[in-house]
């Protein structure tokens, strides 16, 4: 039987035979080293990438992923201010009356494991659009 080609997913159509094609490989996954895992390994990244391209998701917010890392990980405010220095600087951040410094954005993606490109977007307006 001769193999079908992994192609490049270029349409809704690709993506949705593409998709129809690994979900048998979700019901029965295949072992690492078989063919049927040469398939599936190729086909899933082809479709992370398409679904990448297509619906790309933005950054958290600054603060949201802060608040967001607090809470995953049992912290408080208090352990933010030993962190940054002060309980009053993490309430600022926290209240948004302070931006973060690269210190301090540093800090937390070393100490908290938050991803730097959450820390160091530039802030968001609300109810206006950029002029970029």
């Amino acid at each position: 039987m001769a193999k079908k080609l992994i192609r490049p997913i270029r349409s809704e159509a690709d993506y949705e035979a593409a998709l129809n094609e690994i979900e048998g490989y979700f019901e029965k996954e295949p072992k690492p080293g078989t063919p049927e895992a040469d398939r599936f390994d190729p086909l899933a990244l082809i479709i992370e990438d398409y679904e990448r391209k297509r619906w790309p998701i933005d950054p958290p917010d600054t603060i949201d992923a802060i608040r967001y890392r607090m809470e995953m990980g049992g912290y408080t405010q208090a352990d933010l201010g030993r962190l940054l220095g002060s309980r009053q600087r993490a309430s600022d951040i926290l209240t948004r009356k302070r931006p973060l410094t690269m210190r301090m954005a540093w800090k937390l993606h070393r100490e908290w494991d938050i991803p730097a490109e959450a820390l160091i977007a530039p802030p968001r307006t609300r109810g206006r659009r950029s002029a970029a």
